[in-house]
């Protein structure tokens, strides 16, 4: 073997050990949360947290975050990915149980969450107390940076939190979700809902009216196109709300996970 061909085949084996040490570094979104288990009424409850590294020293907003009926945690993390796009938030997405769905899944077989009070004993409710009180012991949670998300029969679930837990939050952000029976138990917040004109499970005429409802609610007025898609209202009262329409169904679409970060990144809850 000549000096030369060796001189190459050095270089191409330095080349390539300086790419295997880059890659060290790089750490896979999913590979930033870690699963967390809570008891709630003796059952083991669970989900994936992410943690900025100053959550022991520093106030740090919380996201918490709620898949579909039928999805889980680690597909609510891959669709909403705050935890990359909001890195020095504590994000937390939870883990529904077998729930029977009001369109679909009447026996319970699929993982989801309860819709109204008293449903289940309250179990999620629990749940969400749990966790965040949890949370607030073992780390500096910023109290007036709280914020929950969530799809389909996970954004049904936020607005029940908005309706009973209202106080503890900064902003909210539905999508794919209705919940007409809780419209009169809402006060004023920031919200940005996510609506698909094509939705063939929660149709949009349904969406349309639950966010006409928390415009008046907000006493918001005229919309005027936002930078981050959809439209904005501002309010008179300071609870802006985004009417973030796409032209598709029921998915939930990944241009809306910046729009939400930036919507929420905004909102801070007045001082007691």
């Amino acid at each position: 073997m000549t000096l030369g061909l060796i001189a190459v085949r050095g270089r191409r084996w330095l080349g390539l050990a300086a790419l295997l040490t880059g890659l060290a570094g790089v750490v896979p979104a999913a590979e930033t949360t870690v699963r967390r288990t809570w008891t709630v009424d003796g059952v083991e409850r669970e989900g994936l947290l992410h943690l900025p590294a100053k959550a022991t020293t520093q106030p740090v907003p919380l996201v918490f975050a709620f898949h579909g009926h039928g999805g889980s945690m680690r597909q609510a993390a891959r669709s909403f990915d705050v935890h990359t796009l909001w890195p020095d938030a504590a994000v937390v997405y939870l883990q529904g149980l077998n729930t029977p769905g009001k369109l679909t899944d009447p026996e319970g077989r699929k993982a989801g969450w309860q819709h109204d009070r008293g449903e289940q004993g309250d179990r999620d409710l629990k749940f969400f107390d749990v966790v965040l009180a949890d949370l607030r012991q073992a780390y500096r949670i910023d109290d007036r940076r709280i914020y929950a998300m969530g799809h389909s029969n996970g954004g049904i679930f936020t607005y029940l939190l908005w309706a009973t837990r209202g106080d503890v939050f900064a902003a909210v952000a539905p999508s794919g979700a209705v919940a007409p029976r809780l419209v009169r138990q809402l006060k004023p917040k920031p919200m940005l809902h996510v609506a698909g004109e094509a939705d063939p499970l929660v149709k949009y005429d349904w969406q349309r009216r639950m966010i006409d409802a928390v415009l008046k609610l907000n006493q918001a007025g005229a919309g005027v196109a936002w930078s981050h898609g959809g439209k904005r209202h501002a309010s008179k009262i300071g609870a802006p709300v985004v009417d973030w329409t796409h032209p598709g169904g029921h998915e939930f679409p990944a241009a809306a996970r910046s729009a939400i970060v930036t919507f929420l990144q905004a909102q801070t809850r007045p001082g007691d």
